[in-house]
């Protein structure tokens, strides 16, 4: 019956959820199912390293495509210029999604950190008040740790994509070998940014996980 009553109101969720600007409402309506914020804020922590997981690897594949380009021996240079296209397209929805992930992170932390703290107030035992207190600051300071790393990995991106986008245009009006020795002095910058955007990544998902196993534990 269970089961029932929330597969009828997977609807209703989901329309909370992407209308914007109604998050106070779903977060109240998961409560009512027994799925509470804190619950929400692991499922996005998981769902914004897995994000960057995939965006990772995505920039990794845009770079061997750039490097496929670069090297160059002949055939159909358009349709070299379309795969790096293709390349650059899905990488810039990856990071896009790695925006949304995060900010759907902070959104659900500042609704569970501002409701602990309000109902620290609430407490009669000043025992249990105390430790509260504690773990709210402990896990807050987890927290602000992992949102950093997420958003020091997020600010790579856009230099990255903004260098990508640099090569596919210039390539889009000059598909021939001399445009292509051209961006031969470029591969050596755009592979530095990406490995530096890789390893705040791996930074991010190594605090990601950390932060999860600490919320699983408690």
């Amino acid at each position: 019956m269970k089961n029932r009553v929330v597969f009828v109101f997977l609807p209703l969720f989901f329309l909370i959820l992407f209308t914007g600007g109604c998050q106070k409402a779903y977060y109240s309506t998961m409560e009512k199912f027994g799925v509470h914020k804190r619950d929400i804020m692991v499922d996005r922590v998981e769902e914004a390293r897995d994000s960057q997981q995939e965006a990772k690897e995505q920039f990794k594949s845009a770079l061997e495509q750039f490097s496929q380009v670069l090297n160059y021996k002949g055939g159909k240079l358009e349709d070299k210029y379309k795969k790096l296209q293709a390349e650059y397209d899905k990488s810039e929805a990856r990071a896009d999604e790695v925006k949304e992930r995060i900010d759907a992170v902070e959104d659900v932390s500042e609704a569970l950190f501002g409701e602990w703290e309000k109902e620290l107030d609430q407490y009669t035992n000043k025992s249990l008040q105390r430790d509260s207190e504690r773990k709210l600051a402990q896990t807050r300071g987890q927290y602000d740790q992992l949102l950093k790393a997420m958003r020091r990995a997020e600010a790579k991106i856009d230099p990255v994509l903004k260098s990508f986008l640099d090569q596919v245009l210039y390539l889009k009006h000059n598909l021939n070998a001399q445009a292509i020795a051209s961006l031969q002095s470029e591969l050596v910058t755009v592979e530095s940014d990406i490995a530096d955007l890789i390893n705040e990544m791996e930074k991010s998902i190594t605090e990601a996980n950390s932060f999860i196993r600490t919320m699983l534990e408690e």
